[in-house]
């Protein structure tokens, strides 16, 4: 899946199937529901890739000190970018990487 055809689900009612947990927890964060995506960065814990979504969501809930203890399992600083600029290297990452 390439990154606009991953866009052109954001319109639909859930999710593609075929996306994996990361991708979806993406597309659940950007249809507003934080908890849903939360829920998937929590399955897994300990996992890096859930670990750094995990970093992501709660800066963008506003927690810093939480979202930086979350960078750092995954070996990162928090980002100095916009949160939908995160929210777009997440998507193109986790389309190649996972």
């Amino acid at each position: 899946m390439t990154y606009q055809e991953f866009i052109n689900t954001l319109n639909q009612d859930s999710p593609p199937q075929k996306l994996n947990p990361i991708l979806t927890a993406l597309w659940w964060d950007f249809r507003n529901d934080w908890h849903k995506a939360h829920d998937i960065a929590q399955s897994k814990e300990g996992t890096l890739a859930y670990d750094r979504l995990h970093a992501y969501l709660h800066r963008k809930e506003g927690d810093k000190w939480n979202a930086n203890y979350w960078y750092r399992r995954c070996g990162e600083k928090m980002r100095e970018i916009t949160l939908q600029d995160e929210w777009q290297q997440l998507v193109n990452r986790f389309l190649t990487e996972y």
